[in-house]
């Protein structure tokens, strides 16, 4: 069975990290995921270096200082599920970033391949972020575009989706595992999770059209989910909501992915 689920943990490291995604836990070349979850009063200072990050305020409030900028009172939610889009601060590498937590903070902090550091540090406010409804029946999620090709950035694109109780996201399944462009992007992407109530979970499937790589994973709240590769549909069960975060990076940002040809007939509403 391929180890795709990573799990947090329940006591913060000093610096409040409770889950971290880095290129030699995965073998990976361009995705790095963290989690922190700060205390009051608490801060997080992070160097940069080659690479670049989007730090998302998953829930909480606070102050952000990078090398040239300073933002203060930002963080929109206290809870993912309020459903209104986050603040986000994306710093280019070559800079830092320290975020003071002003309430209890989850920090979700994206991170990929830099450039020349030519980029600006910058706030994505709620305002900025797109936000659309995707799909229809027991299809439909909601998306919020933080981070999109269409927004600068080196090589980061980030996005989080809710997927209502009984309802499927990522599907029809597709992958973007090839680099094979106009068609398809190869894009490394993690998935991380928020199940709502907190007992609950979600199934994803993480599979390739030979089925040498075929999971079916049980993810439960404040879990990561790997996908090195293949089609990655997700599900919720009744009576919960499902959250999730992704980040994805590749050789080239752009997000061009390939449904699976067996089931891209349900893109079809019914009726038409």
């Amino acid at each position: 069975m391929a180890d795709l689920i990573v799990t947090g943990r329940n006591i913060p490291e000093a610096d409040g990290k409770v889950l971290a995604v880095t290129p030699e836990s995965t073998g990976w070349s361009y995705v790095g995921f963290e989690v922190y979850s700060l205390r009051e009063g608490q801060t997080l200072r992070r160097e940069t270096g080659d690479r670049e990050a989007c730090v998302v305020f998953l829930g909480g409030k606070g102050d952000a200082v990078t090398r040239n900028k300073e933002w203060k009172h930002i963080g929109s939610r206290m809870n993912v599920f309020e459903k209104v889009p986050p603040y986000s601060v994306y710093v280019p590498s070559g800079d830092f970033f320290e975020i003071t937590a002003s309430t209890p903070l989850e920090l979700a902090v994206c991170l990929a391949p830099g450039g020349k550091g030519t980029l600006p540090a910058r706030l994505i406010e709620p305002e900025r972020v797109g936000v659309e409804i995707r799909g229809y029946g027991n299809l439909q999620r909601q998306v919020h575009n933080i981070l999109p090709e269409q927004e600068p950035a080196d090589s980061l694109l980030v996005v989080e989706v809710f997927t209502p109780e009984g309802h499927w996201s990522s599907y029809p399944p597709h992958k973007h595992d090839r680099d094979d462009l106009p068609g398809e992007s190869l894009l490394e992407e993690t998935y991380y999770y928020k199940v709502q109530p907190e007992q609950g979970f979600a199934l994803q499937r993480v599979y390739t059209d030979d089925e040498e790589l075929n999971e079916t994973l049980v993810v439960k709240n404040g879990e990561a989910v790997l996908v090195p590769r293949g089609y990655h549909p997700v599900s919720a069960p009744p009576g919960y909501e499902v959250y999730y975060l992704n980040v994805m990076a590749g050789p080239k940002r752009t997000w061009k992915f390939h449904n699976d040809p067996k089931h891209e007939w349900i893109l079809k509403p019914p009726g038409k």
